[in-house]
């Protein structure tokens, strides 16, 4: 991810070069969490999410930058990564985990140095280091994913600029690169003078015997900055201390077993390379594993979610919940499903976003209408096994749902074309189509079409059926059929086939099959005309309406001189009137 990069000479800042000096601090720089301790000792804090230049040798072509990033709080940032800039050549860039990318791919490193662009790297189980020769002279720059150590065994006179050369232009930079800043409210929890003790043990054993060689405040400066703003969690403790030994190595002191008496693991556990962008390496109820940087986790932690909003569409719904966040609440993504224990997340392995979806007719989903509105619901609930004697898994219950208005069929009028009329159609979310057929046999298989020769009291079928609309919602109800003798259909004379989705029962060659049923339907007659009409041509129209599938109510209540009306029993939906013509 880029960032802004601190350069501060485009503000018209002007800053002299440092020249190496003999002395103590004379050829080291650390960088640990969100504080830089210069080459001179002094210590200062980086606030931001900027990308800074550590290091930089114009004549060399050569800038090492670190970027900052926030953990657990918004308004400290820890140093995230570092990148090798050559004008010249693959950019090398440190990683979190371990992680090492030249050139923009992913290169594996061993205890023994590999050679890229002319810079020497290695791994073992305490970071990553990278050697680098700068007009002659050394520098080594080592990274372990939380403190970032520059060694400079250059001749007195180098000069270079940079935060290592002086800290204090970071604070400079948060105003001039208006990098975004946050304040968020105080830790209540973290008691000054606790810090001070804990920070304090780098002037005590073990770690005195290095005092003459490193001096310990600006560690500890470091340090009580930080666990001041920041709790004492992850290992950052740990962290400064680590920082400050690393320093007495390097200066041939080393402080014999300190992690034992400071109680520290050795080596750090790591996540290795398998954090996500939008995580960092820290502590989940006692175990290291990815946890959700605060700014993005905000974005769902404000508002007491765990993933994003429900993405509907047509008659499917997808919901996305955080990896992170759900490690950090205790929840094992492999005990979710939805309403059936069948329908499982899934997982993406680079973003850590697990994502469930369904469909109306699947995984348990339950269909209800409301007035005009289609609501599909399902929900994210932890597996429950009769067969398991104990439990560490909280009980989870996320409902999510889709409503949609429900779809509608316009008015409409088509000519004849081929063998068949159809049309496809939109309301709101839906997409589908309306087709009118028309056969001279019960199985539907001889199609009639413009040039089919029709007699007078043949028996035809009409089919009307749709694409595109989930039977399990809405079922298409064929509400009136009738013909003219021309394509208007409010022409006259007019003769009524089906009327209020019943058969016209003065006609008694009229059958009505499947209406009310599903997302077609279909009726027979024996074929007419009009009487003293020439040319004898026939226009059939037929008006269908959409109901939304509850209780059954759909189907219309035929039953000769008693049946009753659906108006009062379904939703009706704008009519679709859809028109056949042909000459008997």
């Amino acid at each position: 991810m880029l960032r802004p990069l601190l350069f501060l000479f485009a503000f018209g800042l002007k800053l002299s070069p440092v020249s190496i000096f003999a002395g103590v601090h004379g050829n080291l720089c650390t960088v640990t969490g969100p504080s830089v301790i210069d080459i001179s000792g002094n210590v200062n804090s980086v606030s931001d999410r900027c990308e800074y230049t550590l290091l930089q040798d114009q004549s060399a072509g050569f800038t090492l930058k670190a970027n900052f990033l926030e953990r657990r709080r918004r308004d400290v940032s820890f140093v995230d990564s570092l990148t090798l800039d050559f004008s010249e050549g693959a950019d090398i860039q440190l990683l979190q985990g371990q992680m090492v990318m030249v050139g923009g791919s992913p290169v594996t490193l061993s205890g023994s140095v590999q050679t890229f662009n002319g810079v020497g790297l290695s791994k073992d189980q305490t970071g990553v280091t990278a050697n680098i020769s700068l007009n002659g002279s050394s520098v080594s720059v080592f990274f372990d994913g939380t403190t970032a150590q520059i060694y400079m065994d250059v001749p007195v006179g180098y000069t270079f600029t940079g935060l290592c050369a002086d800290s204090s232009i970071s604070l400079i930079a948060a105003l001039l690169l208006k990098c975004q800043l946050y304040n968020d409210a105080a830790d209540d929890t973290i008691n000054p003078t606790t810090v001070a003790q804990q920070c304090g043990v780098l002037s005590a054993a073990p770690f005195s015997s290095c005092n003459i060689h490193v001096d310990p405040e600006p560690y500890m400066a470091a340090c009580r900055s930080t666990l001041n703003k920041y709790p004492a969690v992850d290992g950052l403790r740990c962290q400064f201390l680590k920082a400050y030994a690393k320093a007495c190595q390097k200066s041939q002191a080393t402080v014999q077993n300190w992690w034992t008496a400071a109680k520290c693991h050795h080596p750090e556990p790591i996540c290795q390379d398998k954090c996500s962008d939008h995580e960092f390496c820290g502590d989940i109820h006692g175990n290291t594993d990815c946890r959700c940087r605060a700014i993005y986790a905000s974005q769902y932690t404000e508002q007491n979610r765990l993933g994003g909003p429900t993405v509907c569409k047509d008659n499917t719904a997808s919901l996305t919940l955080v990896g992170c966040l759900l490690k950090e609440n205790g929840i094992d993504y492999n005990h979710l499903h939805l309403n059936d224990k069948t329908c499982t997340g899934v997982m993406d392995p680079e973003s850590h976003m697990l994502e469930f979806s369904f469909s109306s007719d699947s995984c348990g989903t339950e269909v209800m209408t409301n007035n005009s509105q289609v609501i599909f619901t399902n929900a994210v609930v932890t597996r429950n096994s009769s067969s398991d004697l104990i439990t560490r898994q909280d009980k989870v219950y996320i409902e999510f749902s889709c409503s949609h208005p429900a779809p509608e069929l316009q008015n409409v009028a088509f000519n004849i074309l081929d063998n068949s009329v159809k049309v496809f159609l939109q309301s709101g979310e839906w997409h589908y189509s309306l087709t009118m057929k028309a056969y001279s046999d019960a199985a539907q298989t001889q199609l009639l079409g413009p040039k089919s020769d029709v007699r007078l009291n043949q028996k035809i079928w009409i089919v009307l059926e749709t694409e595109g609309l989930d039977a399990e919602v809405v079922s298409v109800v064929t509400d009136s059929c009738w013909a003219t003798s021309d394509e208007s259909p409010t022409s006259v004379p007019r003769y009524d086939l089906i009327t209020d989705g019943c058969a016209n029962t003065a006609d008694g060659t009229v059958q009505v099959m499947g209406n009310g049923q599903g997302t077609s339907n279909s009726f027979s007659f024996n074929m007419f005309e009009f009487s003293g009409k020439e040319p004898s041509e026939v226009y059939l129209h037929c008006q269908l309406q959409l109901c939304l599938n509850k209780n059954n109510i759909c189907e219309p209540g035929c039953s000769g001189s008693a049946r009753r009306r659906r108006s009062l029993r379904y939703r009706r939906g704008a009519p679709a009137l859809i028109s056949m013509v042909w000459t008997p």
